[in-house]
């Protein structure tokens, strides 16, 4: 069965991580829900997918003269109470307009910031009022930068975890990271016994000092397979779009870490902007599940993936 991974929530009809989007999400059917992790100046870890906070949120307008030189306003420059005073939006793009216009209106309903803690909470009230549950997939974003700016990010995000009942293989949790160390880390040096998930991208993102390229590799996947447990790529690294109305041709990726033992969760399903080749959402997300065969996907509409393989 394909795992559907609620991609910051059912974040194609709600502003992405707010508790509102993972309670949709989670009501759709999503086997996971993702939390990006990233922690405040007064070490609090909250769910936001970036290190900083202008493109999903209203800080600008209430903290102008916060930025840093970059005219970025960082997470890690500010207490957990100040960004509890921000009003979370529907993502931005550089010139402040919506990134997907026919999303949630920017600017509108009133959105926050939570903690992590609060998240997992919320999680397990959901289980239990529903009897379903529904699994965590918490990221470690940045970690190096995060230790550079004076905190341990991955062992405290651990620590969080653990005192919600994630600790071992068989708890329904994943932790993803893009940073290959990090994931070894987590393994040898921090004791993780949940499953792993490196996330790959491409190189020019700079996530991360890992090489994606190499980590692809059929040597790099076996490396990979004795620490972590999937592998989650970019979606375009799994495939080459048909030239002139053909068929999509695998590049392989799928078939290498499959056979390195490694499960696949690519990454983003969003029937708004869908993969290079593809007409319509339908389409890809067959080629993906019945035609390379994946094990899992991340998606902004996790009840369109889920009436299309019929659960």
């Amino acid at each position: 069965m394909v795992a559907i991974i609620a991609h910051r929530g059912a974040s194609g009809y709600l502003p992405e991580h707010t508790l509102p989007a993972k309670a949709m999400a989670h009501a759709m059917g999503a086997d996971y829900l993702e939390q990006d992790v990233v922690a405040t100046r007064d070490d609090q870890l909250i769910v936001l997918h970036d290190i900083h906070l202008d493109r999903v949120t209203d800080v600008a307008a209430r903290f102008p003269a916060r930025a840093r030189g970059d005219g970025r306003y960082y997470v890690r420059d500010f207490d957990l109470a100040e960004i509890r005073t921000l009003s979370v939006t529907e993502r931005l793009a550089d010139d402040g307009s919506p990134v997907y216009p026919n999303r949630f209106p920017v600017h509108t309903g009133r959105f926050a910031v939570h903690t992590l803690a609060e998240e997992l909470e919320f999680v397990h009230g959901l289980n239990r009022a529903t009897g379903r549950t529904a699994g965590v997939y918490p990221e470690i974003k940045r970690p190096a930068w995060h230790r550079e700016q004076g905190i341990d990010l991955g062992a405290a995000m651990l620590e969080v975890l653990a005192a919600y009942g994630y600790e071992g293989p068989d708890d329904p949790v994943f932790v993803q990271c893009f940073d290959a160390e990090e994931i070894v880390r987590l393994r040898d040096e921090l004791g993780c016994r949940m499953r792993l998930v490196q996330l790959a991208g491409d190189n020019s993102w700079g996530e991360a000092a890992t090489d994606y390229d190499a980590l692809c590799s059929e040597a790099g996947l076996a490396e990979l397979a004795r620490t972590a447990d999937a592998i989650g790529p970019w979606v375009n690294k799994l495939y080459t779009p048909g030239a002139q109305g053909n068929a999509p041709r695998s590049s392989g990726l799928t078939e290498r870490a499959h056979e390195a033992g490694l499960l696949v969760h690519p990454y983003t399903f969003r029937a708004d902007d869908l993969a290079p080749g593809f007409d319509n959402f339908e389409d890809m997300v067959r080629y993906f599940c019945a035609g390379l065969g994946v094990d899992g996907l991340f998606t902004d509409f996790p009840d369109r993936v889920l009436q299309l393989l019929s659960r």
